[in-house]
């Protein structure tokens, strides 16, 4: 019975936090990778990519003045939100996530990367890493 009562608790704590909270000063350092194509901060603009400030809650594919490609449009379309668990999926590996995403970068293999730079994004947005109601975030639409 203990056991079980522990596996309870344990499950509980675990649903409650998909993912790891992450270092956000270490996340900047990963941030590295990613500046070259997108901005953060003050005065943060669209580069090759969408400037990322505001990014979670926001529906994927609709930062404004950037011209997306017609996977993330239709990611979005079909229910995809930037979230931490969203956001840990397709920066793992952004092409299988969305298939036929213009974004070359490869992903990011190391979970401490992924949880920091998650972090790091967070500082830049005044809307919860997870979605308010506690639903899971939608998944990205059929390609």
């Amino acid at each position: 019975m203990k056991v079980l009562a522990l596996g309870l608790v344990m499950s509980a704590l675990l649903a409650g936090s998909a993912f790891a909270q992450g270092d956000a000063a270490a996340g900047a350092n990963v941030f590295k990778k990613c500046a070259s194509c997108h901005a953060v901060g003050e005065g943060a603009k669209n580069k090759v990519g969408p400037e990322l400030n505001e990014l979670f809650g926001r529906v994927a594919g609709t930062a404004p003045d950037f011209n997306y490609s017609k996977a993330m449009t239709e990611a979005g379309t079909g229910g995809l939100v930037w979230s931490s668990e969203t956001l840990h999926q397709f920066l793992t590996k952004p092409k299988d996530f969305v298939n036929g995403t213009k974004m070359s970068f490869p992903g990011l293999k190391e979970q401490a990367d992924l949880d920091n730079l998650v972090a790091y994004l967070q500082t830049f947005s005044t809307a919860p890493a997870a979605p308010a109601d506690g639903a899971a975030p939608a998944a990205p639409a059929a390609q």
